[in-house]
């Protein structure tokens, strides 16, 4: 049985990256109908950022010669050590117990939300793999950065969730959909590339639907 881990990480409640993700989820549970689902709002029930005694855990788990992701509460030694973990264990158990990792998320400043980054830094230890696992990534950026466009260099959002999930977790597969020019809905100085968002938008909706019909 397949099971789907859902993230969303806009601090809009209604918000594109959230719409995608959904239309993801939706058509994956659809095609999934007794398969295992749990969704965490990263925005509305923010994941505290990580503390001293996370990082004396992530110490101890440096000294060993190898991971193993599911005893590292054997690694708790002091009271501020197990309230770290308590809120690693929760985290950490979600992901691992999950074979798709959906994350919508918007781009905030060229790359991903504090919410997000909490969230990562929680669940992420030294020589950790998830290499089974597939990631897809639903995104809504303000502008343009898709390649080609002047603003490609600076899109931080993608090549850091790349880089990320490949370099920590040993995940190759991971895929992005993107919605560009979010702010032409907004921006006056964006409004003459409303038609290219529209466009851009019902792309990635039916991209979104598409793709779960592959996991």
């Amino acid at each position: 049985m397949s099971t789907l881990l859902h993230l969303d990480a806009s601090a809009r409640s209604q918000s594109i990256s959230r719409e995608l993700s959904a239309a993801f989820a939706d058509a994956w549970r659809a095609r999934h109908p007794g398969g295992g689902y749990r969704y965490r709002d990263l925005a509305a029930e923010p994941v505290p950022f990580i503390g001293e005694a996370w990082t004396e855990l992530c110490d101890a788990v440096l000294t060993l010669p190898s991971t193993h992701l599911e005893r590292l509460g054997d690694l708790v030694r002091t009271p501020a050590q197990a309230a770290a973990w308590g809120i690693v264990e929760p985290l950490l158990s979600e992901l691992l117990s999950a074979d798709v990792i959906l994350i919508g998320t918007p781009m905030y400043n060229y790359s991903v939300p504090a919410a997000l980054k909490a969230w990562l830094d929680q669940v992420t230890f030294p020589r950790m793999t998830l290499e089974h696992r597939r990631f897809v990534v639903t995104s809504a950026r303000g502008g343009a950065y898709s390649p080609g466009a002047p603003k490609a260099a600076y899109d931080y959002q993608e090549r850091f969730l790349r880089d990320f999930f490949a370099g920590h977790f040993a995940v190759s597969d991971t895929v992005f959909v993107h919605a560009e020019l979010a702010n032409s809905r907004q921006d006056p100085a964006l409004a003459h590339r409303r038609a290219e968002h529209d466009a851009s938008y019902a792309d990635a909706l039916a991209t979104a639907r598409a793709l779960a019909g592959e996991y």
